[in-house]
């Protein structure tokens, strides 16, 4: 796995890890970006990492571009040798699927779709081989999902699903983008889930909501008055189905300010994974659902 540096004007660097998503190089572009925040390289100001590609910005009166290009290819060569192993948190994230909003809202929008005469969850079952929605539901809240990126909306999780590659679900985007989205929207695109952290516009297929907020500017959110953002890159996440009245509970304990969501420290271990995935989820479940 090679990077691709290139120059962007004159006050960025594009660095594209891979062409495509994977756990490799998600952990090759969390070393590179950590060694560069870590290194406190004079000139750099901002550091943009993605799912397989990062960004830097840098003021080139105070360093060359091709001295930060050096340190780079150097950074590069260090994060090849790194163990890949990284202490992070798995969270479980209630999701009512099939829910009345998101309902509404895909029947406003069925022009853009490549299937009008179902929902998208239906649309989603069926061009990925289940032979029932709540197979789906299943397959989807069965194992867990690494977020791999945070951003492109304030507090979006791109969370990527960790099974086998010919396991993994893949749905497209709609064929023409909506105009509304309901907020919390468990949503799906390419080989990515997310949640849609505000209202808005938006493209992936939509199976359900959460009643958990993961965006909080005001910070009046109780799991959320340190930070905003509810994500990070590297955050576990396990989907748990649930009904209408347990997403009202749930939706009441919010704005009490008494929710509590789920979480355990962990320690996942890329090598493990790839030896055994089936093994690691299982660890991971344990880890979560421990008293």
């Amino acid at each position: 796995m090679t990077s691709r540096f290139t120059f962007g004007a004159d006050e960025h660097i594009f660095v594209e890890v891979s062409e495509e998503m994977s756990l490799e190089a998600f952990f090759k572009t969390l070393s590179m970006t950590n060694a560069v925040r870590d290194a406190d390289i004079k000139g750099v100001t901002e550091i943009c990492p993605a799912n397989a590609s990062f960004q830097i910005k840098f003021n080139p009166d105070l360093i060359h571009p091709d001295d930060l290009m050096s340190e780079l290819k150097r950074m590069e060569e260090t994060a090849d040798k790194a163990d890949p192993v990284l202490n992070t948190r798995i969270v479980e994230i209630p999701v009512y699927y099939q829910d009345p909003w998101t309902h509404e809202t895909l029947m406003r929008f069925r022009e853009r779709h490549q299937d009008p005469n179902s929902t998208d969850i239906e649309y989603a079952a069926e061009i990925n081989g289940y032979k029932s929605v709540d197979e789906f539901i299943e397959a989807h809240a069965g194992s867990p999902w690494f977020v791999s990126m945070v951003g492109f909306v304030s507090g979006l999780p791109f969370l990527y699903q960790m099974v086998e590659r010919q396991r993994q679900i893949q749905v497209p985007k709609y064929l023409r983008p909506r105009t509304d989205t309901p907020k919390l929207t468990v949503g799906y695109g390419g080989c990515f889930s997310c949640i849609y952290s505000v209202r808005g516009a938006g493209g992936y297929q939509m199976f359900g909501v959460t009643p958990m907020p993961i965006y909080d500017p005001e910070q009046k959110t109780s799991y959320l008055k340190d930070f905003m953002v509810f994500f990070k890159p590297g955050d576990i996440v396990k989907w748990k189905p649930i009904d209408r009245a347990e997403y009202d509970r749930c939706l009441a304990e919010v704005e009490a300010g008494t929710y509590e969501p789920r979480i355990r420290e962990v320690q996942f271990s890329l090598d493990d994974f790839n030896k055994d995935i089936d093994a690691t989820n299982a660890k991971l479940m344990e880890a979560l659902y421990a008293n």
